[in-house]
């Protein structure tokens, strides 16, 4: 459950902008997306590993 400090006067425009910041951060939809369905150990961790490669490779300059 998120919880918003605001104060009496603060327009609800910005309430609402400071929830959205803190629901993006705690990065609940993620979480709720990757529930829905399971992914193998050895799927989740092949994706792992293409990932670490891309970016290996971006950091080296080889893929443009």
């Amino acid at each position: 459950m998120l919880i918003i400090d605001s104060k009496d006067c603060e327009n609800i425009d910005k309430a609402l902008k400071k929830y959205k910041k803190k629901f993006e951060k705690s990065r609940t939809l993620l979480q709720l997306r990757e529930r829905q369905s399971f992914t193998k150990p050895s799927v989740r961790r092949r994706t792992q590993v293409l990932k670490a490669v891309y970016k290996q490779q971006m950091a080296s300059g080889k893929l443009d």
